[in-house]
């Protein structure tokens, strides 16, 4: 049978453990040779390990595929790049780029120190950035070479980054950041041979068990219907040839369960007056007839019509 990334080569961030395993894992058995990017450091950001990406290595070459290990900080644009570097070196070309890597800095918003924000946009916004730079930059040069070029960026948002969640403003932020930037980039970069896409997962993970108190706490039955493996579906389905004319999209997924986002779209509208004093009456009826904001299931939180107080 073939195999959907068949001679192509993959580099995913934070491939070490969950979500990203996942991702190297399926696309290995799909015949993609593998860069297991990984900083090995814990879900707040701190330490580094490289045993997390070593074991992922292992795991692919025991199946037959291939792979080596990278241990490149993503935040550092350096580092980004050599990461690009290492797939050119060891595999000589580069087709897949999936920016998975991240962490968790939860806090109020008056409780979230400086550090907290800095870390977060550093890991997710720039983490992002660093290697869909290097990586276009690369293609762009095959392509005006006259070479042909196959790319694919897949970015990894998030529910709370899409709908929004209390204790997130940070994450939420970077991940809302993630969503608009591969919309931005897709069009940027699909007269060059690539798309660019986007994923707002759900999933059970070291990152998300801890809010249900541990694994350990997570009945085996949930555990499955919310494995990371369901996310590795459609981002090594993004990623193979079969994606050629998609691009640009945001893409939720959760166990079975797969939609499409549909981003910001200009709702009811109406003349302002001249006069402040007078926008009660305009912003009312703005308010009754626009649709509420949505939760973190993607769901109107409220219908129109409700007071901006119950958001």
């Amino acid at each position: 049978m073939t195999k959907l990334l068949e001679g192509k080569v993959a580099l995913i961030t934070g491939a070490g453990r969950g979500i990203g395993r996942e991702h190297a894992l399926m696309m290995a058995e799909q015949g993609a040779k593998i860069v297991v990017n990984d900083l090995g450091g814990d879900a707040a950001g701190g330490g580094e390990d490289l045993t997390p990406a070593q074991d992922v290595v292992a795991e692919i070459e025991a199946m037959g595929g291939d792979a080596v290990v990278n241990g490149g900080n993503v935040a550092i644009f350096d580092d980004a790049k050599a990461m690009i570097d290492q797939a050119l070196d060891s595999f000589g070309d580069l087709n897949i780029v999936v920016n998975n890597a991240g962490i968790l800095r939860d806090r109020m918003l008056f409780s979230m120190s400086e550090e907290d924000w800095d870390s977060i946009m550093a890991v997710h916004l720039k983490g992002t950035f660093g290697p869909a730079h290097h990586a276009s930059s690369y293609w762009r040069a095959k392509a005006k070479a006259g070479d042909e070029v196959y790319g694919r960026i897949i970015n990894t948002a998030s529910p709370s980054g899409i709908y929004g969640n209390i204790g997130q403003t940070n994450y939420g932020a970077a991940k809302a950041g993630i969503a608009a930037f591969s919309i931005i980039a897709a069009q940027e970069l699909i007269k060059y041979g690539v798309t660019v896409n986007c994923i707002a997962p759900g999933a059970i993970s070291r990152m998300t068990a801890a809010l249900s108190g541990g694994m350990d706490a997570i009945p085996e039955e949930r555990l499955e219907a919310m494995s990371p493996r369901w996310i590795a579906l459609i981002v090594t389905w993004l990623a193979s040839p079969e994606a050629a004319n998609v691009t640009g999209r945001v893409f939720d997924v959760r166990g079975e369960n797969l939609a499409i986002v549909e981003g910001w779209h200009i709702g009811p509208g109406a003349k302002q007056p001249d006069d402040p004093t007078q926008l009660g009456p305009v912003v009312a009826e703005l308010m009754a007839q626009a649709r509420g904001n949505a939760d973190m299931s993607g769901n109107d939180a409220y219908g129109a019509g409700f007071p901006q107080k119950e958001i």
